[in-house]
C-alpha cells in the first residue's frame, strides 16, 4: 500500500519553512490504519522483546495497538513535566528547535528488550532521544520502527547500529 499519497502536507507548521507531514488522514481510514498496525505486527513477529516504547502523541497512536496485539507492555515517553513519578530526561534537537523528553525512572528494568515505534523519521532527533532514554535505564533497543522516513533529512544516520524499519520513504 502506498502511504505517501494518503498523508497531508501542512506548509509552514509549526514554523515557517517546515513541511509538516500530517498522518491523521491515514488514521481516519480504517482499512489504512489496520494495514499500518498489522504491518508493524508482522515486522515484529521474529523479534525477541518485552516492551514497546513510543513518544507522544502520534507514536502512542501507532504503538499502543501494536503492544496490545502482541501482548507486550507499553511505555509512554512524554514531553517535559507530563509524567507524575520520578523520571529521567533528555534534551534533543528538532529540525525547528529543541525539546525535552522524559520517561518514568522505573519504566524499563536493566536488560529488558525494547522496541521503539514512531510516526516520522525526520532529522532523527526524537528517535535518538527515545533510544538514549531506554539505554539510560539499562534497556536494550531491539528494533526501531517508524511509519515514514523523510530520506532527504538523513535522520537514519543518527540510528547507525540499530535495527530499523521504515514502512514508507518520502
Amino acid at each position: 500500500m502506498d502511504l505517501k499519497d494518503k498523508v497531508r502536507h501542512v506548509l509552514d507548521f509549526p514554523k515557517p519553512g517546515i513541511d509538516f507531514i500530517d498522518i491523521t488522514p491515514l488514521l481516519q481510514n480504517a482499512a489504512v490504519f489496520e494495514y499500518i498496525i498489522n504491518r508493524f505486527v508482522e515486522e515484529l513477529e521474529n523479534i525477541d522483546f518485552d516492551l514497546i516504547a513510543c513518544s507522544e502523541a502520534r507514536g502512542f497512536i501507532l504503538g499502543a495497538p501494536v503492544a496490545h496485539k502482541l501482548k507486550k507492555g507499553f511505555i509512554p515517553i512524554r514531553k517535559q513535566n507530563k509524567l507524575p513519578a520520578e523520571k529521567v530526561s533528555v534534551k534533543y534537537d528538532l529540525e525547528y528547535g529543541y525539546d525535552i523528553l522524559e520517561i518514568h525512572a522505573d519504566a524499563v528494568k536493566p536488560g529488558q528488550k525494547v522496541v521503539i515505534i514512531d510516526d516520522i523519521l525526520a532529522t532523527g532527533g526524537t528517535l535518538k532521544a527515545n533510544i538514549e532514554l531506554i539505554e539510560k535505564l539499562g534497556g536494550k533497543v531491539q528494533k526501531v520502527l517508524y511509519l515514514i522516513e523523510l530520506a532527504e533529512l538523513n535522520g537514519k544516520e543518527k540510528l547507525n547500529g540499530y535495527d530499523i524499519f521504515a514502512m514508507e520513504k518520502m
